[in-house]
């Protein structure tokens, strides 16, 4: 089965990914901070202390998408209400960072972000089960007098007497 597999494969990316996005903000961050420029005016150490918050959060964030997978992996269930909700707004997340790093970073990405995307997709759908109807009542079985052929529209499914013969 494929399920398993794609929900450790996820559960890794993303940790992966939200350790990387916090690092690669909190370096942002350092970078802002020693070179003490200012940027249309802003703070130095408010671009600074926001650019590592922002990484902080958004790293967390993936890391709590990646703790979903991994649930999801270890227990072979669905992912059900709030996690359900995180693994979606992260396929969302994925889509948009992808259309913005296509122009901003270059191809490869972009592929990776819909690599990402693609993944938790297909973990989400491998997860969907066909809904089973619950009021579904089964054909009645035929009975002793009915010859098995099938009921026109106006007729009744209750057998009538014979009608009485002439003598």
């Amino acid at each position: 089965m494929v399920r398993r597999p794609v929900a450790w494969v996820v559960a890794v990316v993303l940790f992966v990914e939200g350790f990387g996005i916090a690092a690669l903000n909190w370096f942002l961050g350092v970078v802002v901070d020693r070179q003490d420029m200012s940027l249309a005016g802003l703070d130095p150490d408010v671009m600074s202390a926001s650019s590592k918050v922002g990484g902080v959060v958004f790293g967390l964030y993936f890391a709590l998408c990646g703790l979903v997978a991994l649930l999801v992996a270890i227990r072979n269930r669905p992912p059900a209400g709030f996690g359900r909700i995180l693994l979606i707004s992260a396929a969302v997340v994925h889509g948009l960072l992808g259309a913005f790093v296509w122009g901003l970073v270059g191809w490869t990405a972009f592929l990776f972000m819909v690599v990402v995307l693609a993944l938790i997709v297909l973990l989400l759908m491998t997860y969907d089960s066909p809904a089973e109807p619950t009021d579904a009542v089964p054909p009645p079985a035929p009975g002793p007098e009915s010859d098995g052929g099938s009921k026109g529209e106006g007729e009744s499914p209750v057998s009538s007497p014979p009608a009485p013969t002439a003598p």
